[in-house]
């Protein structure tokens, strides 16, 4: 219906018929790819190098932050990570760990070593993920989204390790907080 007054003035010669069906099928194309709009729509790896499909988090609070091994944050951020997953993971509460070595290049270990390093030390019983980008040209879609969903106060960029992003149930970002915002507060 939505194309009946285009398709009475196209002439049924053969080059503007094939015209015509290459913009309906493009046009098609464009309208079937669906934009994400939550965290749930998106797809990453663990740190095993497993897809691990976000949608799997539907209905629980997430705590999104980028950590590192090496930083000066990394004591306090990663044991109150630990205290608040403790005392919330049995009230739909999950925190997803994002490595990242961008940041002074405190996250230079394999995911099997920042694994061992934040269960050991630090007790983390929380997914950890594939080491990823979280700026730049390879930046993670995921961070992406929610750089774009969620801008910080000097711009989108991530500034440092330890940025924190709060989405509720339904995958919608509703807060960002700064590396120096520790998980307790």
């Amino acid at each position: 219906h939505r194309f009946s007054s285009l398709t009475r003035f196209v002439s049924p010669i053969n080059s503007r018929s094939s015209l015509i069906a290459s913009f309906f099928t493009r046009f098609d194309h464009t309208m079937a790819t669906p934009s994400k709009t939550s965290v749930h729509d998106f797809t990453v790896k663990d740190a095993k190098g497993k897809d691990v499909d976000l949608s799997a988090y539907k209905g629980k609070v997430l705590l999104i932050v980028n950590v590192a091994s090496q930083c000066g944050l990394t004591n306090s951020n990663y044991t109150e990570l630990s205290q608040l997953y403790e005392k919330y993971k049995g009230h739909g509460f999950e925190i997803l760990a994002f490595p990242c070595n961008q940041f002074g290049s405190q996250e230079p270990g394999s995911n099997e070593e920042i694994v061992q390093f934040a269960c050991t030390r630090f007790k983390a019983e929380y997914p950890i993920f594939d080491k990823v980008d979280v700026n730049g040209n390879n930046a993670a879609p995921l961070y992406k989204f929610l750089k774009s969903s969620k801008g910080g106060l000097f711009g989108d960029a991530i500034k440092w390790n330890f940025s924190k992003f709060l989405v509720d149930k339904d995958g919608n970002v509703v807060d960002r907080y700064a590396p120096n915002n520790f998980p307790n507060s």
